[in-house]
């Protein structure tokens, strides 16, 4: 627990808390809305959660939303699931993402990054103009509001002008990485039955390239509702037989014309990492995503036109999404399509430099691999533009924020770190950043506006300083409006409101300070119960990866047939390092000192890898129902792996354990 540090590892100056964009809403909000204007961020959560329907009318208002036709009432029905927001409304989420066109048209919208490292801008005025071209191409195919528009594609402005051109027709758009295979791209885009699929010939990664028009031929014969195939010659290769060239269809000079659509009206699907069965399929709204995005960029970002926006991600993962949401607060983002890695550790921070990045978001496991590696961003890099390094992915460990901080202030830099924590079924953060709140060591600030988020017992009592179950108690606007082939609601209810009825419960423990900042401890689903005492497996990771030898770990909890426990630690070594005595000794010593003596493992197992989604996240559960014995084709699905191969070590020791 990281509740014992009463002194805040970094505080906002009193100039950054009046300059943010939070204070000057609250304010705002006090004399517009009846806000509280004194007492701060927690009395401004406090109102945002009570007074739920008025905060996201305040939200829309500061945001100037566009709405085409005016809405009845903020919340039609407020029950969990089947929220209805701003019923009437219609507006479209394309049209308040290219805004900043009109003021801004020869500034950069987007900076488009690869493995060489120099930036090349997309100016506000040619995104625009793309987007126009490319929706009247799409209208011209056919395309009509509720269609599904898909892309295989990595994280190249392509893709940004597909997914805002889709969304100014009023389709629905979804895409996968291309190093994703066929099998996982299908198992996604077979759901929906896209009309038109954009793709890549192939893409750049680790230095090499790596050819996709076999896969990509085969998800052309996989997916019959296809009406037009776009080629996008990343590699330099000629549009197959039968497909449309890029340059074609967006070649014309031309306003785009943005579709006005209801406020649920889909924008995007999503999908759950699929990891025990077919990825969940997961609907959300033009309007929800576009209210909620421009409170948690705009808001609790602090971003704004001048801000320079950089996530690294991939067109697989939901922070791509979020991070395409950028544009609607008129900032300038940042797309960087190849290794986090390439050429070395450091690549990442180069990108930051080279874009001056005001905000730079990444991994947890990034940071600890430069910490790992001993490198000095702060140092070795300009880094002076950023002022905000946000983690996600994995919470980040303590030493994670003590050596961001402590590289950035050796250099004289005054950096707010910022975990944050959300999910792909919301497409947002439920507790992380906040400009005008302290850091404390290893916690994330707080809970999000209007998102009333608790730690629960297993009776639904809240709890504060102990760990429960992460629940949010009021809709969120940017939750799903349903899942794709789920027609009677059960599998979404199923997912979220099986265990609390009406209370949204995401599968994660947290500890709730008595400060009001949040903990997370990992997946609940997948927790450390010994004797009671329950741990996430989040905190056992960060413990063991501070031994130098320790590359990656997997902790596992395995409930035994004869009411046994079984908990087995799973290491994969750094180069050169062995599993001996001594080794053992000081893992089983870190634990039983840094966390207790009853997570000290039953054993330690050397492994040649960690198995991850293709999101990057550990694979605990189906590697659980391995070790239980259940064969690998019913424990994972094997497309939602990224080294497969990985999973038969598990399978073989489930079986000799069996």
């Amino acid at each position: 627990m990281t509740t014992e540090n009463p002194q805040p590892l970094w505080q906002p100056d009193p100039e950054r808390i009046a300059r943010s964009q939070i204070t000057r809403f609250q304010s705002w909000a006090a004399e517009h809305h009846g806000a509280p204007s004194e007492g701060g961020y927690p009395a401004l959560h406090r109102w945002s959660v009570d007074e739920l329907d008025t905060f996201w009318k305040a939200v829309a208002e500061w945001f100037d939303v566009r709405f085409s036709t005016p809405y009845a009432r903020v919340l039609g029905t407020r029950s969990m699931p089947g929220a209805q927001w701003f019923p009437g409304a219609t507006l479209n989420y394309a049209e308040h993402a290219l805004r900043a066109a009109g003021t801004r048209s020869d500034e950069p919208a987007l900076l488009y990054v690869d493995e060489r490292h120099d930036p090349r801008p997309v100016t506000w005025s040619e995104l625009r103009r793309q987007v126009g071209s490319l929706a009247a191409e799409l209208r011209a195919l056919g395309v009509r509001p509720g269609d599904r528009v898909s892309g295989y594609l990595p994280n190249i402005p392509q893709a940004v002008v597909a997914l805002l051109a889709t969304a100014a027709v009023g389709g629905v758009w979804t895409s996968c990485a291309p190093d994703f295979g066929a099998r996982s791209v299908l198992d996604r885009f077979q759901q929906i039955e896209p009309v038109v699929l954009f793709t890549v010939d192939g893409y750049r990664y680790g230095g090499k390239e790596h050819d996709r028009r076999d896969t990509v031929a085969e998800l052309r014969r996989e997916l019959p509702t296809l009406r037009a195939v776009v080629h996008i010659p990343l590699l330099g290769t000629p549009a197959p037989d039968g497909a449309l060239d890029w340059s074609a269809l967006t070649a014309s000079d031309q306003e785009p014309v943005f579709e006005q659509v209801p406020f649920d009206h889909p924008l995007w699907v999503l999908y759950s990492s699929g990891t025990t069965g077919l990825p969940k399929a997961i609907v959300q709204s033009q309007g929800g995503i576009l209210v909620e995005h421009l409170k948690q960029l705009g808001l609790h970002c602090d971003l704004g036109p001048g801000d320079r926006f950089f996530w690294y991600t991939s067109t697989g993962w939901m922070m791509w999404n979020f991070l395409v949401s950028g544009l609607l607060t008129g900032t300038t983002i940042v797309l960087y399509d190849g290794s986090p890695g390439h050429p070395d550790t450091g690549a990442q921070w180069r990108i930051a430099e080279r874009t001056a990045a005001t905000l730079y978001g990444t991994s947890a496991a990034y940071v600890m691999a430069c910490r790992k590696a001993e490198l000095h961003p702060a140092r070795d890099f300009d880094l002076s533009t950023v002022r905000c390094v946000a983690t996600t992915g994995s919470p980040l460990p303590p030493d994670g924020f003590r050596w961001l901080h402590d590289e950035f202030a050796e250099a004289g830099a005054d950096l707010w770190i910022a975990s944050v924590s959300g999910g792909t079924d919301v497409c947002s953060c439920f507790a992380g950043a906040v400009p005008t709140l302290p850091v404390h060591t290893g916690e994330l600030q707080a809970p999000g506006l209007g998102t009333d988020l608790q730690s629960w017992d297993p009776g639904g009592r809240p709890l504060t300083d102990e760990v429960g179950e992460l629940v949010v108690r009021n809709p969120m606007p940017s939750m799903p409006v349903r899942f794709w082939n789920d027609p009677d609601g059960s599998r979404y209810h199923d997912s979220y409101f099986d265990t609390y009825p009406g209370v949204w419960r995401h599968g994660d423990w947290i500890t709730v300070t008595s400060r009001g900042s949040v903990v997370i401890h990992g997946r609940s689903d997948s927790t450390l119960n010994r004797q009671g005492v329950r741990m996430g497996s989040a905190d056992i990771y960060e413990a063991v990866e501070r031994l130098p030898e320790i590359k990656e770990s997997l902790v596992i909890g395995v409930e035994q047939p004869d009411g046994g426990y079984w908990m087995p630690l799973f290491v994969h070594l750094s180069p050169g390092a062995r599993l001996d005595e001594a080794l053992l000794s000081r893992i089983k010593q870190t634990i039983r000192e840094q966390l207790s003596p009853r997570h000290v493992p039953d054993e330690v197992i050397e492994v040649p890898g960690i198995p991850h989604t293709l999101t990057g996240k550990r694979i605990e559960v189906p590697v659980k129902r391995l070790l239980q014995g259940t064969p690998l084709g019913k424990a994972v699905n094997p497309g939602s792996v990224d080294n497969l191969d990985l999973l038969h070590f598990y399978e073989e020791l489930g079986r000799k354990r069996a």
